[in-house]
C-alpha cells in the first residue's frame, strides 16, 4: 500500500513507521503550516490525526479495500510555532465496518501537543 499521498507532500507529512497496530507520522513546523497568529493551525493536526489513523487502519485491511474516516475528533492541547511534530495512531476498536483509532500528536520534546480519535468505514471495493 502507498503510505504518502500528494496532500501528504504538499503539507511535508511523512510515514515514519506504518502496520496494522501502529503506524507513525511526522510534520516539520514550517511557516506555511501556521494560522495568523504564528501558531500551527488546528487544520494541521486534524490532518494529521486523519492521515495516520486511515494509514494504520487501511494496513489492518491487508488489502481487501480502503478505510475512510468518517467522524475526525481532535483536541488542540498546546500551541506549536516550530519543531517537528509526531502523530502516532493506534487502534482502539475494529470491525467488519467500523474502525475507531486514537492519535496522540507530541512535539519535539514528547508533550502531548493534540489528541485525536477517527472513526472509519471499511470501504471493500474501492472507490473508482
Amino acid at each position: 500500500m502507498e503510505t504518502t499521498s500528494a496532500f501528504d507532500e504538499l503539507i511535508g507529512s511523512r510515514v515514519t513507521e506504518a502496520g496494522p497496530d501502529r503506524t507513525v507520522v511526522e510534520l516539520p513546523v514550517s511557516r506555511a503550516l501556521h494560522q495568523p497568529g504564528g501558531i500551527v493551525h488546528g487544520g494541521v493536526y486534524c490532518a494529521l490525526v486523519e492521515g495516520a489513523a486511515s494509514t494504520g487502519a487501511t494496513l489492518w485491511l491487508e488489502g481487501s479495500g480502503i478505510a475512510v474516516g468518517t467522524s475526525n475528533h481532535t483536541d488542540f492541547l498546546k500551541a506549536v510555532r516550530d519543531g517537528v511534530l509526531r502523530a502516532e495512531a493506534t487502534p482502539l476498536q475494529r470491525g467488519s465496518r467500523l474502525q475507531l483509532w486514537q492519535v496522540e500528536v507530541t512535539d519535539g520534546t514528547a508533550t502531548l501537543v493534540a489528541h485525536g480519535k477517527v472513526k472509519l468505514l471499511n470501504l471493500r471495493e474501492t472507490p473508482g
